[in-house]
């Protein structure tokens, strides 16, 4: 398992000094969350980023993915839309451009997957109409990440459609492919009372492919510092180990951008004795 950082928890950092910085720290894997300063669709000069980002992983010896869940990339107005649940199918198409886009990046990249997520649903239709709706999206997705031979981790993520492993099984039902795997928040699953932990590491072992990591309260959807929730670690990490989770841990801390620099050398110093 590798250590790692996500680059929304350095917001306010230049994306390649943030590459530095954590590298300089001990993480062996960085997840890249694309956003305007960081590879984004829209940015004029994203070629010549690419591989600059290329570059300093590789100098760095640092594994990667990619993470899209920038709040504010595609719509100004209304944090992470438009998304695979919007009703409107043009924006929805937005977002499945992004995310092909997002592809691009990881196969330049080499990263291990690209992190993806359902959005919300805000139009009142029936389970099973959501369930189409997602379906549909995923497909020319899934397609794109097959071409390019990129394997997607798919985030139940709370108040969103597929909030749950739950219902991220259920999905399964509906869409299937090798290409789909699974990114596995562990603080989600606290929230939501998804326990013990240990157990689902243990039954989702074989389609991980991402793990997001920070402490949570039962209840409160509060990515928080280490040691200011009431998660236990030991038995987590030991089911990762039991399953031969060998992908990044990436440490997922985006409202302490303020603080960046110390709090990914906070984190650090309490997982690595962990690891």
């Amino acid at each position: 398992m590798l250590l790692g950082y996500n680059t929304n928890g350095l917001a306010h950092h230049d994306p390649l000094q943030a590459i530095d910085l954590l590298a300089e720290i001990g993480y062996r894997s960085v997840a890249l969350t694309l956003d305007h300063g960081l590879l984004g669709p829209f940015q004029p000069d994203v070629a010549r980023q690419l591989e600059q980002v290329r570059e300093r992983l590789e100098r760095h010896a640092l594994r990667s993915v990619v993470e899209t869940g920038a709040r504010f990339l595609l719509d100004a107005r209304v944090r992470h839309e438009p998304t695979l649940m919007t009703a409107q199918p043009r924006q929805r198409a937005r977002r499945i451009d992004f995310l092909r886009h997002a592809i691009d990046m990881a196969a330049a990249l080499g990263s291990d997957c690209v992190s993806l997520w359902s959005g919300t649903l805000r139009d009142e239709v029936p389970v099973e109409v959501g369930l189409e709706r997602l379906a549909a999206a995923l497909g020319p997705v899934l397609e794109h990440a097959a071409r390019r031979e990129v394997r997607l981790g798919f985030e139940p993520e709370p108040g969103m459609f597929i909030d749950t492993l739950a219902h991220f099984e259920r999905l399964l039902r509906w869409v299937d492919s090798p290409w789909l795997r699974l990114t596995l928040d562990v603080g989600h699953l606290y929230c939501q009372g998804e326990m013990p932990i240990a157990d689902y590491v243990l039954r989702w072992g074989d389609r991980l492919v991402n793990v997001h990591l920070e402490d949570m309260r039962a209840g409160v959807h509060e990515h928080l510092m280490f040691g200011e929730g009431e998660m236990d670690f030991p038995p987590i990490l030991d089911a990762l180990r039991r399953v031969g989770y060998q992908g990044g841990l990436h440490v997922e801390l985006s409202r302490h951008s303020h603080d960046g620099a110390a709090a990914a050398r906070r984190a650090f110093d309490f997982l690595a004795p962990l690891l």
